[in-house]
């Protein structure tokens, strides 16, 4: 009888291969992770010397002026703590693996997961989102095919998971006291009247972006002599973000309408009228 070949047997060796490489991965992320837990219990982090690190961190000028992000959303804005601030607490607060993952790509989009581990309380924050391969644009929605749009829109994503996910591990309180920080610093930051930095600005509001201080102070809803450092603080991430691309002014402020774009009214109404009353009378 003859021997018959076995049709799956290359098959056979490729799966046997692939899950080989799949546990060695695995394996070796178990190991790292539990490396890394048993030097965090080694050596535990001194909550106070973290909470100086932070407050040192703050105190930086490039660091308090990216601290926080502001955007408007119906008819609120919205505010908090950036990436940035985010980042440099958990580098200073230490014990913190924190990141994100991508777990899948197929069918134009990618399955991302971001999350960050106190290995110290094993105190964990998980996100899995997914994050369509299309950018959206004035003209519509463009499909990404470039592998380098595909990682930066991922990363662009991912970063606001993250920036979550550390806010839910360090304590609030922390928090809190890191965007007081930062807040300081920018106030002694500039020897300057405020009330002088504030025309300033808006003087390059004006120039860059066609935005007038009577527009300014109806965003805020004060006059601007009634400006704190707060306000300016506001007004200079407004800036930023419309510098940067990630809004646009009418976002923010109401654009009054050009001269040009005004109404016209009917030159020929009132000749209209007095046509017909002259033809009234000569009947």
């Amino acid at each position: 009888m003859e021997n018959v070949p076995n049709i799956y047997e290359n098959g056979g060796q490729m799966m046997a291969g692939r899950s080989t490489t799949a546990e060695m991965v695995v394996s070796r992320q178990a190991q790292e992770v539990q490396a890394a837990m048993v030097i965090a219990k080694k050596f535990p982090r001194n909550e106070v010397e973290s909470f100086n690190r932070i407050m040192r961190a703050c105190q930086r000028k490039t660091l308090a002026e990216q601290a926080m992000y502001e955007y408007p959303r119906g008819g609120t804005k919205v505010t908090g703590p950036s990436i940035r601030l985010a980042e440099a607490m958990a580098q200073n607060w230490g014990n913190l693996d924190f990141g994100i993952i991508e777990l899948e790509q197929k069918q134009g989009e990618s399955q991302v997961m971001a999350y960050a581990w106190d290995l110290e309380t094993n105190t964990r924050q998980t996100k899995i989102f997914s994050v369509p391969h299309i950018r959206s644009t004035k003209k519509g929605n463009v499909a990404l095919t470039d592998p380098r749009d595909i990682y930066e829109m991922v990363a662009n994503q991912g970063a606001r998971r993250v920036r979550a996910c550390i806010l839910g591990v360090i304590p609030g309180d922390v928090i809190d006291s890191a965007i007081e920080q930062c807040a300081k610093t920018l106030s002694g930051a500039s020897t300057e009247p405020l009330i002088d930095r504030v025309r300033k600005m808006a003087k390059v509001f004006e120039d860059e972006f066609g935005v007038t201080l009577k527009m300014i102070e109806k965003y805020f809803g004060c006059s601007h002599e009634s400006f704190t450092e707060n306000t300016f603080i506001r007004l200079k991430n407004v800036y930023k973000s419309l510098r940067d691309g990630m809004a646009k002014r009418e976002d923010y402020f109401e654009m009054a309408l050009p001269a040009d774009d005004k109404e016209v009214s009917d030159p020929f109404k009132d000749k209209g009228k007095a046509a017909d009353t002259d033809g009234a009378e000569s009947k």
